[in-house]
């Protein structure tokens, strides 16, 4: 497989990240040139002044890691997001209303599709699928897509599970072509980041992106 760093997002969003660990992913990600770092809205600006001229995009979490947070709350933390310099914004989806049969999820991804692509930057959305039954993943796949998603997202990592091959092999046959799939949630090693690009998945979201790189390179030695 050619080319694994441009699958990665590089994660830090652990409760407790500090500068120290944002200035390490800053410099991991320039030397492994992955496709994109994913930080907490806090570090947006920073991180963002700093890569700078790289080919790197930035990329924060909205409503994270719940999502029941109102839906102008949402679209305040995406408009401050964007000004801060956020090329991708994943948002965590409204479980709580889908769970509760209410149409509100597909409201709130239309209008925030709407706000994040009149900015020309992409909507990643979080599902978090380890509370999903196999119907309940169908509807919300059909559902991101028909509000505008650019991407479905497995999980914030917070949930009992993450991303397995199994649900992004579901997940590929249910979304059209233009919509992407983001893996994420405890992606630890090489093998299972090309478990999941092989299930189809286009991004890899991982706080260990620099042992995989590792991992990958040393597979040429």
């Amino acid at each position: 497989m050619k080319n694994l760093q441009l699958y990665i997002e590089h994660t830090a969003l652990h409760p407790a990240v500090d500068e120290k660990a944002i200035q390490t992913l800053i410099q991991q990600a320039r030397r492994y040139r992955f496709r994109a770092v994913c930080i907490p809205p806090f570090w947006v600006r920073k991180v963002k002044r700093e890569l700078a001229g790289e080919d790197i995009q930035v990329v924060t979490v909205i409503g994270f890691p719940f999502g029941y947070n109102m839906s102008q709350t949402k679209m305040a933390e995406c408009q401050q997001a964007m000004e801060d310099g956020a090329d991708e914004l994943d948002v965590v989806w409204s479980l709580t209303a889908f769970k509760s049969g209410m149409n509100w999820p597909k409201i709130e991804l239309a209008q925030l599709a709407s706000r994040i692509h009149a900015e020309e930057k992409l909507l990643k959305v979080i599902v978090e699928t380890a509370y999903l039954s196999t119907e309940e993943l169908k509807q919300a796949c059909l559902l991101c897509r028909d509000a505008g998603a650019d991407f479905v997202k497995t999980s914030t990592g917070y949930a009992p599970e993450g991303a397995n091959a199994a649900t992004i092999r579901e997940m590929r046959q249910l979304l059209p072509s233009q919509v992407g799939i983001k893996a994420s949630g405890g992606i630890k090693t090489l093998g299972q980041a090309v478990e999941m690009i092989r299930a189809g998945a286009d991004r890899i979201g991982s706080s260990n992106g620099h042992r995989i790189m590792d991992a990958f390179l040393d597979q040429g030695d």
